[in-house]
């Protein structure tokens, strides 16, 4: 909503200006984007945060979360996924949500660019199953987390995939044109690599993925790919990190049944929320959102409120 956003951007003025663009060496050639924002009121806390699939670093529940949070004294580094954001051109490979070792290798390279700060993830749908992915390699990959927020996360992507094809058709023509229009940038910074009537060759979610699946990447179908990356089962048997997901119960496009398919873990609590939408949690247009007033309670600021539902 366009309001929405003109007062998230208002509320974020402090936080852009004082954004600095970095580029971040994630291994094996791989770049990404991202923008670190120093409060001058810093507590010596980083948080990173991670934008959903087809949104980016500017995406307004990114912006509404971070100015809140660099509002309360903290640093804010916002990242770009592969080809999301201004970025088709920093690398010839097409994104796929399989991509976890560049990310990790992303937030290897925060931790080390800034060491001194204690260091949490906060992610959106694809970003929050992103950021429980990395939660559950941290160890493996020598990351000290101090804990994990995935909002609206992706837990069974082909699940999630059959709900998007088959619901209300704004959904279902949101998430298309924007990845057709995403795929045409890439075509057009890598003009030699893809060819345009291969790249929108599908109209469906579902026919996109397998064709784009089977095409570009090493998976044998989109079965396989989407189960790569599904943190239902035992995915998240052995998490270390303290990590927090929040669920709304209306949420056009997670299925409020796949929370009691996550493995039991001490270091993993699921907060619901009768409503709030996909990553929205809206009680007001003008200010912060429910969420992350909850974001900011967890990440340890007092003074925030902890209405019981919404």
């Amino acid at each position: 909503m366009l309001p929405r956003r003109w007062f998230v951007q208002h509320r974020a003025r402090t936080l852009l200006a004082a954004s600095e663009d970095v580029l971040l060496d994630c291994g094996e050639g791989v770049r990404l984007l991202g923008h670190y924002s120093a409060s001058p009121h810093s507590t010596g806390r980083l948080v990173v945060l991670l934008h959903g699939w087809e949104g980016n670093a500017e995406s307004v529940y990114v912006l509404s979360c971070a100015a809140f949070l660099y509002a309360q004294g903290f640093d804010v580094f916002r990242l770009n996924f592969r080809d999301h954001g201004p970025t088709h051109h920093l690398n010839p490979d097409i994104f796929h949500s399989c991509r976890l070792p560049e990310v990790l290798g992303a937030i290897q390279a925060i931790a080390k660019r800034w060491p001194h700060r204690e260091m949490s993830l906060v992610g959106y749908s694809l970003g929050g199953n992103f950021a429980l992915r990395v939660a559950a390699n941290a160890p493996a990959h020598n990351l000290q987390l101090a804990q994990v927020i995935a909002i609206c996360p992706v837990l069974d992507p082909a699940r999630t995939m059959r709900q998007l094809d088959s619901s209300f058709v704004i959904y279902r023509h949101y998430f298309i044109r924007k990845w057709r229009r995403s795929l045409m940038i890439k075509q057009r910074a890598w003009p030699a690599l893809y060819d345009k009537d291969d790249l929108l060759k599908r109209r469906s979610l579902a026919g996109m993925t397998e064709h784009l699946v089977t095409r570009y990447t090493s998976y044998k179908d989109s079965i396989a790919y989407l189960n790569d990356y599904a943190l239902v089962g035992e995915r998240l048997a052995d998490l270390a990190v303290k990590s927090h997901i929040y669920m709304a119960e209306d949420d056009p496009i997670i299925n409020i049944e796949d929370v009691v398919r996550l493995a039991q873990s001490p270091s993993l609590t699921v907060t619901t929320a009768r409503y709030g939408g996909h990553c929205g949690f809206l009680d007001g247009i003008k200010r912060e959102s429910w969420a992350d007033r909850q974001v900011a309670r967890l990440l340890g600021v007092d003074s925030v409120t902890n209405p019981s539902t919404l």
